[in-house]
């Protein structure tokens, strides 16, 4: 754990290098790249070699995809308050979903002209289901069921099998309620690079969608252009803005939330206007970290990835905010509305005292795939609209396009495209 005050001389450097940092080792993306063409180019034999090497599942392409007998079989073996918690969960982010799916729109703008906008949901989506260090069981509905709320007709889910070839039970019956149409055991690199160029066993997606470690992040970059993706997101990360009202406990329980996650990668940060809140705080999460299973990961965390920031007022804590621009940003102090719509960037904003990050990454309503490592700044968190494809709508009359001819003559003489100033000439009336 770190502590930077606004009174030390070196405070704007160390921010500076807190700000800068990157969504991945650059140095993994090499090896990546060679996952990534092996797999184009040998398909389902890179597939096995691959399962085995990284996953430690001796798989043959009969056995790649998830069987309807193994999902009706794992749904035995879950209780009613884990498939009561699915289902509300999923009812919640549809339910938000719903909220924001885009509507065709029309308007005579000028004359004879109407411009507009249609959308159609996307034909074929994957989304990748975490399952290396915890089965993120959440992802499957904050990704898959908000594509079922678009509409979106066939939905393709890779996750990683465990070394007995196995999916984990409550993702396969999470995967069904949500909507997923092909569930297949293929993890990591290999399986976003599955999804994206297709094999002879997996037919290609049109965009993937999903958190994961660096290596399916540098994945997802590599394979940007084969398929549409949502966005390069690293490890996750959370901030906690907070004043002498918040309660140091819960802060610490919310940021080893995040540091819990497993790379080691993770961030956790505060950010107060309290000068006695840090040593309160590092007192409540040694506290509170002996308690949890993942200390070698927590640990590494809290060494390298956690700082605890003292500023002067909650003008100067909101402009820190805004630069980091965090994944999660939680608002513990008072007139927290108020704050929050000073903020100028974050993935997603927790307000209040009694709005922890968890109840966003599970069952709260929008997507917990958030952008990371600043990029909050021009990316945002998926929604529904990412599983649609959006049409501009032109149409002119006949007399609408005779005003307009004479200006696509000029920009296409300007621009040395004589076709296309032809192109509306021709319709000019006689």
């Amino acid at each position: 754990m770190k502590l930077l005050d606004y009174r030390n001389a070196d405070f704007d450097a160390s921010l500076q290098e807190i700000y800068n940092r990157p969504s991945y080792p650059p140095a993994i993306e090499e090896s990546v790249r060679k996952i990534v063409d092996t797999v184009r180019s040998d398909g389902d034999k890179a597939l096995v070699r691959f399962a085995l090497e990284f996953d430690k599942a001796e798989l043959t392409p009969r056995d790649f995809r998830v069987s309807d007998e193994e999902i009706a079989a794992a749904a035995k073996t879950l209780d009613k308050a884990a498939k009561s918690s699915i289902k509300t969960a999923l009812a919640h982010v549809q339910e938000f979903a719903r909220l924001r799916i885009p509507q065709a729109w029309k308007k005579v703008v000028r004359p004879g002209v109407t411009l507009g906008e249609q959308f159609v949901p996307m034909d074929r989506i994957g989304v990748y289901i975490p399952g290396g260090t915890a089965p993120l069981v959440s992802t499957v509905i904050h990704t898959a069921g908000i594509a079922k709320a678009a509409g979106v007709k066939e939905i393709v889910a890779v996750t990683p099998p465990g070394k007995d070839g196995k999916v984990h039970p409550a993702v396969l019956y999470a995967m069904k309620m949500a909507g997923v149409t092909e569930i297949y055991r293929l993890g990591g690199v290999y399986g976003i690079a599955a999804m994206a160029y297709g094999t002879e066993s997996v037919p290609k997606v049109e965009k993937i969608v999903g958190p994961g470690n660096a290596y399916v992040t540098a994945a997802k970059k590599l394979v940007y252009g084969a398929v549409a993706i949502d966005m390069v997101a690293g490890p996750s990360e959370i901030m906690v803005i907070a004043d002498e009202t918040a309660d140091p406990d819960k802060i610490a329980a919310d940021m080893l939330s995040q540091a819990e996650h497993g790379s080691g990668l993770e961030q956790a940060l505060t950010v107060t206007t309290d000068a006695t809140m840090p040593a309160k705080i590092e007192k409540a999460l040694a506290e509170r970290k002996a308690t949890l299973p993942r200390m070698a990961t927590v640990d590494k965390v809290l060494d390298k990835g956690s700082w605890i920031i003292v500023v002067k007022d909650m003008i100067q804590a909101a402009e820190i905010a805004g630069k980091y621009a965090p994944e999660h940003l939680e608002i513990c102090c008072k007139d927290a509305r108020k704050v929050a719509k000073t903020i100028k960037a974050a993935g997603a904003l927790f307000i209040g005292h009694w709005t922890p990050e968890p109840i966003g990454d599970f069952c709260a309503g929008p997507s917990h795939v958030l952008p990371t490592a600043g990029s909050a700044k021009f990316f945002s968190g998926l929604t529904v609209e990412g599983f649609f494809r959006r049409m501009s709508t032109v149409e002119y009359s006949e007399k609408a396009i005779q005003s307009e001819i004479a200006i696509a003559e000029k920009f296409a003489e300007m621009e040395g495209l004589a076709a296309h100033g032809r192109s509306a000439s021709s319709r000019r009336s006689k």
